[in-house]
């Protein structure tokens, strides 16, 4: 029996699938993660070694990689590097069991976006995925001008810091800074703020995307290396200010022209 037209659904304009790459070599996590993955209406691609990971990147230009540290020929430092080093900018949540605080700072170094330890709740994970593919999609927030900062055009100041906001780049005493893309947007979310306090929980949300039910200390991370490459003393911070218990604040009044 022919259905009559008007009992057929309207058609509907279909979305573009997200891919997501998981290079994970404990097959039955890899496999519970593409079958989630799967079931939250996302395309998974798994490869379960540096190499095949590398391959996979390459062939299939995922949306969002999830990638092991620890993989069998070789750490999942290499193969964030290599991606790195060819200009692949696609975000990176980087699983680990290791606890060493030195690992995350690493993977953060290499170009990692954020990083999940193992053991880990599936819908974290989820909402973390689900947030970095929304934050990848919009475009990167230009600086304002903050109270006490030198503004000329384009280009935010403070200290012997510059930060352009039309191209992006960041120099202090004259020199290019390389900074990661969440290093430069966690940068500018202190820089609009003009010295005024900013949470934790507010910069998850407006540099990662993240929600309220999502706990990251990738936040103090991202700020460790921002002092490294900014302070001259990342020990004993001028500007980038730690304001306990809360946040963090640009120091605007130690700001000065260049």
């Amino acid at each position: 029996m022919t259905p009559d037209p008007a009992e057929r659904p309207m058609p509907v304009t279909p979305v573009a699938t997200k891919t997501i790459l998981v290079i994970e070599d404990n097959t039955a996590l890899a496999l519970g993660l593409r079958n989630n993955l799967e079931y939250e209406g996302y395309e998974a691609v798994v490869a379960h070694d540096a190499a095949g990971g590398l391959a996979a990147a390459r062939a299939h230009a995922p949306d969002l990689i999830i990638l092991d540290l620890m993989l069998p020929d070789a750490d999942g430092f290499r193969v964030l590097r290599e991606l790195r080093g060819e200009g692949v900018e696609t975000p990176v949540l980087v699983l680990t069991a290791l606890g060493d605080e030195a690992d995350k700072v690493r993977g953060l170094r290499v170009g990692a976006d954020d990083y999940v330890t193992k053991p880990f709740g599936l819908m974290e994970l989820l909402a973390r995925v689900d947030a970095l593919l929304r934050r990848a999609a919009r475009p990167a927030p230009a600086p304002a001008p903050p109270n006490g900062a030198a503004a000329a055009h384009d280009t935010t100041t403070f200290g012997d810091v510059a930060v352009c906001a039309a191209t992006h780049a960041v120099t202090r005493a004259g020199a290019p800074v390389a900074l990661r893309p969440k290093e430069y947007e966690l940068l500018v979310a202190l820089l609009r703020r003009g010295g005024a306090v900013a949470t934790r929980h507010e910069l998850l949300r407006e540099v990662w995307g993240y929600d309220e039910s999502v706990t990251s200390r990738t936040v103090d991370t991202h700020m460790a290396e921002l002092r490294r490459k900014l302070e001259a003393d990342a020990s004993v911070p001028e500007y980038l200010l730690t304001v306990r218990k809360v946040g963090y604040r640009l120091n605007v009044d130690a700001s000065k022209s260049l």
